[in-house]
């Protein structure tokens, strides 16, 4: 497969993505090109955040090309042996179905249950399986782009994130209070090691659920103040302004503003910055003559409202959110000098309880024995959520104790809207909520002392999203005009309700491929056999970022599934699974990384004096852009495998093994994008499979055979 060129993609994109335009001063202002002084991070003089409401990336992009959607090649297993995607409701098996505009409600779908007990839950620990048994059958829900124009079309004009994670395992509050600081659970506490509480922590809504009315006679709050700093408070130290574009009386009573669980905003004086600039009236129209007068914040945020939020059941539509999002792009883009020097991003809070198929990069589960199931090159005291009396968890849900991951939860939507993020890129590598304050951190040099060690080694900053240095060369489609938001819901509260089908419908996914943001990660996972049947796996990451691998034992799918985070530079070699013992030596294990990276471990350990299984270690070439497989054996029997090229229809490449030595093959990737997936197949049922991307720090394409047919 040749590399696509860049004119390619444009001439494909704008093909793709252009529905109906939006004003003429809107797409002036679009093609105004980024302001290049520095070519660096430096370049940004303001960035924009907008925060929806409860979307999951699967419900809206599953089906978009070049996302990691509803093709992907490489679902995990459920206990029950079948993908992912055949999750039960108790009775019967629900598998993702379209909310079709044409025959149901599709635009006022209803919510879902997503408090921290059901979302624990569903998840299962990594397990999932029974997510429309705790958050209802409309979970499996999602979108198509002739649902949500809008969102396509922005995503495809700009970047889209397919592995950005919510960063807390539950709702609202705790996502937007680790948005707004850093962490959902006291950081000081944490660094002791100590997980937190309730006391400390925000599990489920509270905080920030306020009553009355701002500023007279002022609000009134649930639950104790926090004390750590926000982001606001960190960037009023540092002198960076800032502000909070809100209504303080419709902003969903509180919910909306994260800041709101913290002393400093609750005790915020006439005056002060906080007064002033987060607990103040200021309204779109403010925003948009603080962008034609040349006075924008260097950073701020939006609130929307309850109707404006595309929350499910708010009750609100993508419609009507894309109708918001375009006002604020059009005040953003009313003044072309300052659109030019601005960055806007915008996510979602949680994912409601709609589905979405990726395990979360989440620190270690607990077996419900005490074990760890799972660990990590740093340590992890004090990155749990401390039950103790079972307060939050659903009775049903005692596949582990009551000391539980916060997160990160599910994949949600983020979009990163520039002009040093135009054409229509995907960037896969892993981001939570913490990236955004990363972000921050990296253009104005602040620390934000809430993120913990464990969330910077995992979660990226976001500036691999962009090309500051040579940002003016993309094109993209212009984006649908979403004001006409109350006709689409008045038409689809005359259909039926969107119920699931009686029957699975096939999976669908677009094919084809869209440009790719160079990845931080080259990652290794190498097994052997021990002489007392011991299967060793050694996890190397040889990146510069830190990474969450999964370990699915397919011959004890009812297990947790380990996770193993691994710092950039570090290795971890000291776990086992004794597979002679237990399964008379024969195993299975899959291991799961970022952006399809997948290597596969199966076959049976010898006994004493059996012929050894074939030793096979790869290699990443990168200057070579390939691949390097060493094969041999762990003594004096020679033998023979097949090396498969599952990207090429199978393509078989039988190997002699040497009765001592080894042999060293070299597979180039300069025909296939840097992508590759490869099956080493040998005797007594061995195998190891090989997949993922080559990172080289250059830009490539999304995985070209990720997708489906009609």
């Amino acid at each position: 497969m040749n590399h696509p060129s860049r004119r390619d993609f444009v001439r494909l994109a704008a093909g793709t993505g252009a529905v109906s335009s939006l004003p003429l001063s809107i797409q002036k202002a679009l093609a105004i090109p980024a302001s290049v002084k520095t070519g660096t991070i430096k370049d940004v003089k303001h960035i924009v955040i907008l925060m929806q409401e409860n979307r999951s990336f699967d419900h809206y992009f599953g089906t978009m090309r070049g996302v990691r959607g509803f093709g992907d090649r490489f679902p995990i297993p459920l206990e029950s042996g079948k993908p992912v995607w055949f999750e039960s409701d108790g009775t019967r098996e629900i598998t993702p179905y379209h909310f079709d505009q044409d025959t149901m409600n599709a635009a006022l779908i209803p919510s879902t249950p997503h408090a921290y007990s059901n979302m624990q839950a569903a998840w299962n620990q990594g397990k999932f399986g029974f997510w429309p048994l705790y958050k209802e059958q409309y979970s499996m829900g999602y979108y198509t782009r002739k649902e949500i124009p809008f969102q396509f079309a922005l995503a495809e004009a700009f970047t889209l994130c397919d592995a950005y994670h919510c960063s807390v395992t539950t709702g609202t509050d705790p996502n937007r209070i680790a948005f707004w600081s850093g962490s959902n659970f006291n950081p000081d506490l944490r660094a002791q090691g100590i997980n937190s509480t309730d006391t400390d922590g925000e599990p489920n809504n509270l905080r920030c659920w306020i009553k009355g009315q701002w500023p007279t006679p002022g609000y009134t709050y649930a639950g104790s103040a926090f004390k750590w700093p926000t982001i606001p408070d960190v960037l009023d130290k540092a002198g960076v302004n800032w502000r909070i574009y809100q209504d303080p009386n419709n902003n969903w009573t509180g919910a909306m503003n994260g800041c709101l669980a913290f002393e400093s905003f609750r005790t915020a004086q006439p005056g002060s910055s906080i007064y002033k600039n987060g607990m103040s009236l200021w309204t779109l129209d403010d925003l948009a003559k603080d962008v034609q007068n040349g006075t924008l914040p260097a950073v701020s945020w939006v609130l929307p409202t309850q109707l404006a939020s595309e929350h499910p059941g708010g009750p609100s539509s993508p419609a009507h959110g894309g109708d918001f999002t375009q006002q604020v792009l059009e005040a953003l883009t009313s003044n072309p000098a300052v659109w030019s020097q601005t960055v806007f991003f915008l996510t979602f809070d949680e994912n409601d309880g709609l589905f979405d198929h990726i395990p979360a990069p989440a620190v270690p589960s607990y077996n419900d024995d005490g074990t760890l199931a799972g660990k990590a090159t740093l340590d992890l005291a004090g990155m749990y959520f401390n039950d103790a009396k079972r307060s939050y968890l659903d009775s049903r849900d005692t596949i582990s104790g009551n000391i539980r991951p916060w997160g990160p939860g599910p994949r949600v939507p983020m979009y990163v809207v520039s002009p040093w993020s135009r054409g229509g890129w995907v960037n896969s590598q892993v981001f939570c909520h913490t990236s955004v304050g990363q972000f921050l951190e990296k253009r104005f040099g602040i620390e934000i002392p809430a993120i913990s060690p464990w969330h910077r080694a995992v979660a990226g900053d976001l500036t691999s999203a962009f090309d500051f240095a040579h940002p003016n060369d993309a094109a993209f489609p212009a984006l649908p005009d979403m004001s006409n938001w109350a006709e689409i819901e008045a038409h689809s509260k005359t259909l039926p309700i969107a119920a699931a089908p009686t029957s699975p419908q096939p999976l669908y996914q677009e094919s084809g491929w869209r440009y790719s943001r160079a990845l931080p990660y080259h990652l290794h996972v190498h097994g052997h056999i021990d002489p007392r049947g011991k299967l060793h796996l050694e996890f190397e990451n040889t990146g510069k970022q830190g990474a969450v691998f999964h370990v699915y034992d397919k011959l004890h799918l009812d297990r947790i599934p380990r996770r193993y985070t691994v710092e950039a530079g570090k290795s971890l070699s000291d776990d086992f699974w004794n597979v002679l013992d237990t399964d008379h030596g024969s195993y299975d294990l899959w291991v799961y990384g970022p952006n399809g990276f997948v290597r596969t471990f199966k076959g049976k350990a010898p006994a004493l004096g059996e012929k050894p299984e074939p030793a096979v270690s790869l290699n990443l070439d990168i200057p070579g852009i390939g691949l390097r497989f060493r094969l041999g054996r762990d003594g004096f029997f020679g033998g023979a495998v097949t090396i498969v090229d599952n990207l090429r229809s199978g393509a078989q490449r039988p190997l002699k093994l040497p009765v001592s030595g080894v042999v060293d093959e070299f597979i180039s990737l300069a025909q296939s994008a840097n992508w590759y997936d490869f099956t080493i197949v040998g005797e007594n049922g061995f195998e190891r499979r090989f997949a993922g991307r080559l990172e080289t720090g250059h830009d490539s394409i999304s995985d070209p055979l990720m997708g489906t047919s009609a």
